[in-house]
């Protein structure tokens, strides 16, 4: 047995598991997240604002405080879109080796998109192929596999805080600033590589996905217990969208199963989620909280 601790920083959170790897399975010790909203501006700047680097240093720092504390083994740290393309991207990388030990990697759409596929579909039983949708800040990644592996993979550049930051500018959304959104993710969805039609089954993970489907659920809070592996049909999934994309800020900040950190973005990634469902041959969505994060730590054996 080996205790290992898995970083994944996106465009909107960073989150940490520790999990003691046991004949190649994960016995969770611990799993947390925090909104740091890294990609902040990203999209119009081409670098990280100041603010949002002081976010996500905080955060490591208090992960690291916790890593020091449970005996980890082996540690790996992974970051995702918001970080490829930045100007600035030596001032993050430094700022958390210098806090957590630890250089971050930051990895390529093709190898987010495997270590999300082998962390939520292990120990699955689902008809195949099936297409994991891994829906975060700054990209949206499709992967299509069965047991034996992926199959084929894409990394889109639509996600709920780009396109939230690109198209949204009124509360509540117009119905102008929605077709906007179904238009950019549309045009994706088009032209993707990734052969939609063949799945079976769909299993949504990730942030946007889990909380829709705390939402759909209607849950007085979020509950990860309840949320892990629900079901949600298209109808549920449609209200769900419907309501997050018509109703007020403060609507939303009422809901105390949506984490504030989303309350602004939500929308946004629930159509992505809507319309990639809308092109497939499948009757509901999977919801998974288990995700790249699992797979990154899966990846320490």
């Amino acid at each position: 047995m080996v205790r290992v601790a898995a970083v994944d920083c996106g465009t909107n959170s960073i989150r940490l598991l520790i999990a003691d790897l046991v004949d190649g399975e994960l016995v969770e010790v611990d799993r947390r997240m925090t909104i740091v909203r890294l990609g902040q501006g990203v999209d119009a700047t081409g670098a990280f604002a100041p603010e949002a680097l002081e976010r996500v240093f905080k955060a490591t720092e208090d992960f690291a405080a916790v890593v020091q504390s449970q005996a980890v083994g082996r540690i790996r740290f992974v970051a995702t879109s918001a970080a490829r393309d930045v100007t600035n991207r030596d001032a993050f990388l430094n700022g958390i080796e210098d806090r957590l030990g630890v250089r971050p990697e930051i990895i390529t759409g093709q190898e987010e998109a495997e270590l999300s596929f082998r962390g939520a579909t292990t120990a699955l039983d689902l008809p195949q192929p099936y297409l994991v949708a891994d829906i975060g800040g700054g990209s949206t990644e499709l992967i299509l596999g069965d047991r034996t592996g992926v199959i084929a993979a894409e990394s889109l550049d639509i996600g709920s805080v780009r396109l939230t930051e690109r198209h949204i500018t009124t509360d509540p959304t117009t119905p102008a600033e929605l077709a906007a959104i179904v238009k950019d993710v549309d045009a994706l969805l088009d032209h993707t590589t990734v052969p939609l039609a063949e799945a079976r089954a769909l299993i949504g993970v990730a942030g946007t996905s889990t909380t829709v489907a705390a939402v759909a659920l209607g849950l007085p809070q979020y509950d990860r217990a309840a949320v892990h592996h629900a079901r949600l049909t298209t109808d549920q999934l449609r209200a769900a969208t419907g309501w997050l994309t018509t109703s007020t800020r403060a609507d939303r900040a009422a809901v105390r199963s949506i984490h504030p950190g989303r309350v602004d973005v939500i929308g946004a990634g629930a159509v992505i989620l809507q319309r990639l469902v809308d092109r497939l041959p499948v009757r509901d969505v999977l919801v998974s909280e288990h995700d790249i994060l699992d797979g990154v730590a899966l990846s320490l054996t």
